[in-house]
């Protein structure tokens, strides 16, 4: 250890330029001096971005030996070549396929049965040759399975380039179309389909027609959305009878539908946007069925005729429940399957509609993650579910809807012996300030002691309504086997114990989110599973927002702090519409330009809160590419923390200049990423 501190005395952080910068708003002045580094043309944010990777590389280069130990040790874990378990889809059988030494996946298909010859329809390592970052973004079959629509992103910007290839002769159509985003859809004349356009600030806000083997430059314009909080999405119901066209808000939603068959009528509406009415919608037989908010905060269920969808010829289906939160509807022919959450915890039912009776799906655990799998039949009496627990790996099943029956198609083969029976997961209720019992599930190695010493990582995120999942992680075995404990804090923000969960996180309740994480962290410490000394926290996204407010309000509660690409410059972010987080933000956090959300959301701006004072140990990440959280909010709040902490705490900022908001892409530089945290809290917690 004494060699380490020599070592790391000799190396000298990058101190970043001040430029003081005048924010004015609501005649109250913030002075920011690190703007400059929002022009990226200016070579002195490279210069910057650059000095701070440096400087995190020589402080974690004597960790080097351990990211790689951790490298080798969850690559190890890992079935490197593998295949999905396939999908039955008409006459094929769809599935993926990953082989060692490839960092993505290969896309295959067989014909009738699966003994049937394998036909590639798509290497993502072929397309992925020669660039720095790849991500699929579209992968869509046409309904006569001839022609693969697929797109690709090689920069990390969320900016796809769409392609159409002829599965016959496996030539591309001539044409490329640029800027799209992820949704697409086929009509069922196989040649006419629908895609997105982004604008400047990334945001789905057109939709095209597009015929095949037509240049993009004559494709017609469908629709335009011109406000900027709302973005557009496009998809086609199970039954293939109707394309649906969804623009939605952080809390308004408005769909309308257009038959499958005919792509030259136009859209019609469903029921027109109303503030703060969400709704979702599928399809069977004559109506629609609708999941919405509509005088109902947890959702209920009504089905309205096709012939006439609007608000008066709604019907219930499923009426409001106060203690259940209705998350979604999936159809088949013949079933209604219900997806709720009660208690925190997500289940299912399936209703027969041809005799109403309902049978639920059950699930052993105390916490797990739970979803819906491939299922691109309507007539079929199969639901293909996936579940994962903090213990139990991926696993796929395949229920009989008429005989009750289920079948494990698959189950993620985690190597190395893995036994599942070492390790233990519980479900925890720790209690806010407010008194309202916050749940925490947990996981670690059976035979550790409640007695106050255990190392422990506490993640969390806490927002957008998002249910964080306590689901399966083969990597997180190597903190478990080292006797780290692992938490995750099921905060408000999120949606784990029904909407108002959310609600209650979100708008001018936006602090619940972070004293609940303080109130999980005390109780954590409280019940002997740990101490401020072992306590490691991590969140990205607006779970760095949320890393960034609790050490600001408890600094002294955490040891250690992973800001994987945070959100913390929340007030001129949002105040700046030409960004992705900005508009389309304001029905989740509030529209600064009221003064009212203008000083509550400064109050708790991670950034505009920064003090003298002594903070955990550090380390924040950035992706140069992303255009969710620009690469400069994490680059500011590093040299503004850098400029006034006053502890001798590691502060290092490492900022991917080939990534975007997701980090590496394929799986290996994946893992060394992971690898590279894990050695930093390992490190930081002595436990080398």
């Amino acid at each position: 250890m004494n060699k380490d501190r020599i070592s790391h005395s000799q190396v000298t952080p990058p101190i970043a330029e001040q430029k003081p910068h005048i924010l004015e708003l609501h005649g109250d002045r913030r002075i920011d001096n690190y703007f400059w580094m929002r022009d990226i043309d200016n070579p002195k944010v490279g210069e910057y971005l650059e000095a701070e990777n440096a400087y995190t590389s020589a402080m974690m280069q004597h960790t080097e030996e351990l990211q790689s130990k951790l490298y080798d040790e969850m690559l190890s874990r890992i079935k490197e070549t593998d295949l999905s378990v396939p999908y039955h889809k008409d006459n094929y059988y769809y599935y993926s396929r990953t082989e060692a030494g490839k960092a993505y996946r290969i896309y295959c298909r067989k014909k009738e049965n699966l003994d049937a010859p394998e036909e590639i329809l798509l290497d993502e390592n072929e397309l992925a040759a020669g660039h720095d970052f790849f991500e699929l973004g579209t992968f869509a079959i046409s309904p006569n399975h001839q022609i693969l629509a697929y797109s690709y992103d090689t920069s990390g910007s969320e900016q796809y380039t769409l392609l159409f290839l002829d599965l016959n002769t496996y030539q591309l159509y001539p044409e490329q179309i640029a800027e799209t985003s992820y949704s697409f859809c086929w009509f069922n004349d196989n040649k006419t389909c629908l895609y997105t356009k982004i604008d400047e600030a990334n945001r789905p806000y057109q939709l095209y027609k597009h015929t095949l083997g037509t240049p993009p430059e004559k494709d017609e314009l469908i629709y335009h959305e011109p406000d900027n909080a709302y973005a557009l999405a496009v998809g086609k119901t199970r039954s293939q009878a109707y394309i649906l066209m969804t623009l939605q808000s952080s809390i308004t939603t408005e769909f309308h539908y257009l038959d499958a068959n005919n792509p030259d009528d136009k859209f019609q509406i469903i029921y027109p946007r109303e503030s703060g009415i969400e709704y979702d919608v599928d399809h069977h037989s004559d109506y629609f069925y609708i999941v919405t908010n509509e005088e109902a905060t947890n959702f209920k269920l009504v089905r309205t005729p096709i012939a006439a969808p609007s608000r008066e010829n709604w019907q219930t289906v499923i009426p409001h429940r106060e203690d259940v939160l209705l998350s979604g509807v999936s159809l088949f022919d013949n079933y209604l399957v219900i997806y709720e959450r009660k208690d925190g915890l997500k289940t299912a039912r399936v209703r027969n509609l041809s005799t109403g009776s309902e049978n639920s799906i059950i699930f052993p655990e105390p916490t797990y993650q739970f979803s819906e799998g491939s299922n691109p039949e309507f007539n079929t009496n199969i639901l293909r579910y996936n579940y994962n627990s903090l213990i139990t790996p991926p696993s796929v099943f395949d229920y009989d809807m008429d005989t009750h029956e289920q079948e494990l198609k698959k189950q993620t083969e985690v190597l190395g012996n893995y036994d599942k029976n070492q390790y233990q997961s519980e479900w925890l209720l720790a209690k806010a300030e407010d008194g309202t019992q916050i749940p925490i599930s947990i996981v670690y190695k059976k035979g550790i002691a409640k007695d106050g010493k255990n190392p422990l990582m506490l993640t969390g995120y806490g927002a957008y309504g998002v249910s964080y999942p306590a689901s399966f992680s083969s990597s997180r075995l190597s903190l478990l086997d080292r006797g780290v404990v692992c938490a995750i804090a099921h905060i408000r923000g999120g949606e784990e114990m029904g909407r108002k969960w959310y609600e209650d996180g979100k708008f001018l309740q936006k602090k619940n989110t972070f004293t609940d994480f303080i109130a999980c962290a005390e109780y954590l410490i409280k019940e002997g599973w740990t101490a401020s000394d072992r306590l490691a926290i991590t969140g990205g996204s607006a779970g760095g927002l949320l890393m960034g407010a609790v050490i600001n309000l408890r600094p002294e509660l955490f040891k250690i702090v992973v800001a994987d690409v945070p959100f913390v410059d929340v007030v001129t972010t949002i105040l700046d519409t030409s960004l992705p987080l900005s508009a389309m933000e304001w029905e989740e956090w509030g529209n600064p330009n009221d003064q009212v959300y203008y000083e509550y959301m400064k109050s708790y701006s991670p950034y505009d809160n920064v003090e003298a004072k002594d903070y955990p140990h550090l380390l924040i990440t950035a992706g140069l590419n992303d255009s969710r959280v620009k690469y400069w909010e994490p680059a500011k709040w590093t040299a503004k923390l850098r400029q006034l902490k006053t502890d001798n705490n590691v502060l290092l900022l490492k900022t991917n200049m080939d990534a975007g908001h997701s980090g590496a892409s394929g799986r290996y530089e994946s893992l060394r990423e992971l690898a590279f945290e894990y050695a930093f809290i390992l490190d930081r917690l002595g436990l080398v």
